[in-house]
């Protein structure tokens, strides 16, 4: 990697050039860049806003599973019916699925030789369970931080090649050069958070071949969310160059808590513990399901099968389904204006007209797990204790001690299944710019529960194969990327310029707008969807979107990371918005994890509102045999495409033509 100093407006910047740059400390972001220097491209660097806070490093459930092949029993499985179940899931491409599929033992195998302790038994098989849309055993986990872990062993795999490592460098700006079909990224711009005093912004240029990009999900767009608070995703950076996005309509929700971002699913649901709910003062205790409910066997076994029915999920809300429960916490919260606590310490109570909770009361699939566990403790916290300890620490080590208190919960945004667009190798329609982890919407509709870790490994697998490949070259000349990009850097001067100046009457701080960005998301764009809010609030946010390139100020430079991320979110929430609304406007209806109101449609139960009714979406609906694009042209206008969902590839190959195809580079065409 070469160093100087430049100077654009009379500014003096320092000039990186290098032939990749990865953006992001996630695990797909680390391993991008352990796999480049495996392959024998040294001439490599990292740039992260906060080296460990993102989603990789800090979030987790009850057991965080990986979803692989199976590699253990005697139960057959292959890379194709691995890729069948993902692309069943819909709206996913056939030959993504097959490269997720084909790459997943040797990206687990290679965690595993990282240090990442999956466990096996003793001929060295790695065992399996199902997970969530898991027609098979596949999944495994490391516990409740599989994929902390994964960041650490990833991590110390990085400081072992002596990888550089621009830490607190959040990139503001990809560099771009060309037009339409024959743009492709050239490097970008970052703020040197330590550099950034006074009037001096702490610009810093990366001149690079390739950017690989991820910075995970679009995490500081929802006010009940999941997602680590130091993350906040940065999907603008690449829609800003005309990036596609797909299949942005699909988003995972489900109950977390609020105090500890924390996904409450498997055991902490299997244990069966109480919801109620307070007044907004912590007064007024309500047993609030048992109103919607017939039964206490019924209700006490759609808390149970919420654990590995973990997201929110349309079709799992008919027959007092385990998603009805997501639909009344959200009524309990977001329009009564209450608050929803689980507690641990005691069974659900009766409450007037039910009977009180009691094991023969359960279904049979929810009694015969507990019996077969060993659970018949007479509290849910003595289960949960029982069943898996590992999941009571994770609170008391965040100061939360369930065996004391109640833990307060939301229906919170967690995963995002679409993302940019990218083909087989991970190659953006920008071409250079290589998408990996949860930024690159891989994923369709419906997922299995962590088939996103094992896709984030496969992909940064294969785009660091395709860049050693076939991008391998050294950065164009200092002076000949200063011509291609100096405009673009002159604007990114000019807009903290703007920020940072001269307080005027009609400037409005960051945070106001960010408030109103997540307020907006939450209300129209998680798990509820009304079409009419979605039709008003698109504009909305266009007309915010514009208003802050103008209105936005900071008190100081030291501010100015934050302003920029809040014009990142504006135009991801645009973004994400306008394709909601076309997904509406072909007629979409309820499928993945949201729920569209319908006034044609049917009540998810009795007692609530009127207007709770809605739809299934059906496989021959338009929008279930089309996948979504969209994109801003070069005038910043919005492009929306609907492209047929490709098919899987044919099972069988030729081992002569495939070895061939090999030694020649073929399989990079």
């Amino acid at each position: 990697m070469k160093t100087r100093v430049v100077r654009v407006e009379r500014v003096t910047l320092p000039l990186y050039s290098l032939n990749t740059l990865v953006v992001g400390s996630g695990a797909a972001a680390l391993n991008a860049a352990v796999r480049l220097w495996d392959f024998g491209q040294r001439d490599i660097a990292v740039v992260t806003e906060d080296f460990d806070g993102g989603t990789s490093a800090n979030a987790g459930s009850d057991k965080q599973t990986y979803y692989k092949l199976s590699l253990a029993g005697d139960r057959p499985d292959s890379p194709f019916e691995m890729a069948r179940d993902l692309f069943d899931g819909g709206c996913m491409h056939g030959d993504v699925a097959l490269c997720e599929a084909t790459g997943s033992a040797a990206a687990f195998h290679h965690l595993v030789e990282l240090g990442v302790p999956f466990p096996h038994d003793r001929y060295g098989a790695y065992v399996g369970y199902k997970t969530d849309h898991d027609p098979r055993q596949r999944a495994t986990s490391a516990g409740p931080l599989t994929s902390r872990l994964m960041f650490e062993a990833l991590a110390r795999a990085v400081r072992k090649r002596r990888i550089r490592v621009f830490d607190r460098h959040p990139v503001i700006a990809l560099l771009t050069e060309g037009a339409n079909n024959e743009k492709k990224v050239v490097g970008a711009v970052a703020l040197d958070a330590a550099k950034a005093k006074g009037k001096t912004p702490g610009f810093v240029l990366f001149n690079a071949v390739n950017v690989i990009l991820g910075t995970g999900g679009p995490a500081g767009l929802y006010e009940a969310s999941v997602y680590p608070e130091r993350q906040s995703g940065a999907h603008g950076l690449a829609f800003e160059t005309g990036a596609a996005g797909h299949n942005l309509t699909e988003s995972q929700y489900g109950l977390a808590s609020l105090k500890f971002r924390w996904n409450l699913s498997g055991t902490y649901q299997q244990v069966v513990p109480r919801y109620m709910s307070t007044d907004r003062n912590g007064r007024n205790e309500r047993d609030f399901l048992n109103d919607y409910f017939p039964d206490m066997g019924r209700l006490a076994t759609a808390i149970f099968l919420k654990g590995y029915q973990w997201p929110f999920d349309p079709r799992k809300v008919a027959g007092f389904g385990s998603s009805l429960i997501d639909i009344l916490v959200y009524h309990e919260t977001a329009e009564r204006g209450r608050r929803v606590f689980l507690d641990f310490r005691n069974n659900p109570r009766a409450a007037g007209r039910l009977d009180d909770f009691s094991f023969a009361a359960l279904g049979p699939v929810a009694r015969a797990y507990l019996e077969k566990s060993g659970a018949n403790q007479a509290t849910p916290i003595e289960r949960l204790k029982h069943m898996n300890p590992a999941a009571v620490e994770v609170y008391r080590a965040h100061g939360i001690d369930l065996e004391r208190e109640t833990l307060e919960i939301a229906v919170c945004a967690q995963h995002n299944n679409g993302g940019l667009k990218a083909d087989l190798w991970w190659e953006s329609n920008i071409r250079h710019l290589f998408p990996v982890g949860e930024v690159n919407g891989t994923h369709g509709v419906v997922r299995p529960g962590g088939s996103a870790l094992n896709a984030g490994q496969v992909g940064s697998l294969r785009a660091a194969l395709f860049i050693a490949r076939r991008y391998a070259g050294r950065p164009p000349r200092e002076k000949d990327f200063l011509k291609t990009a100096e405009a673009q850097v002159r604007n990114k001067l000019e807009a903290a310029r703007l920020i940072t100046g001269p307080p005027a009457k009609k400037r409005t701080p960051h945070e106001i707008f960010r408030s109103e960005i997540r307020s907006r998301m939450s209300c129209c764009g998680a798990h509820i969807r009304n079409p009419v809010k979605v039709a008003e609030e698109v504009e909305k946010a266009w007309t915010l979107y514009r208003r802050m390139k103008t209105s936005m100020r900071v008190a100081s430079v030291d501010d100015l990371p934050a302003a920029f991320k809040t014009l990142d979110l504006s135009l991801t929430h645009v973004l994400y918005l306008e394709a909601i609304r076309e997904y509406l406007a072909k007629g979409g209806a309820s499928r993945g994890s949201y729920l569209v109101l319908d006034p044609a449609g049917e009540p998810p139960c009795p007692g609530l509102p009127a207007d709770w009714k809605f739809k299934l979406a059906q496989p021959d609906d338009f929008v279930s045999r089309n996948i979504l694009e969209v994109s801003l042209d070069e005038t910043g206008l919005v492009r929306k495409k609907w492209v047929a969902i490709r098919p899987l590839p044919p099972a069988e190959a030729w081992f002569e033509t495939v070895w061939d195809d090999f030694r020649n580079g073929r399989i990079f065409d």
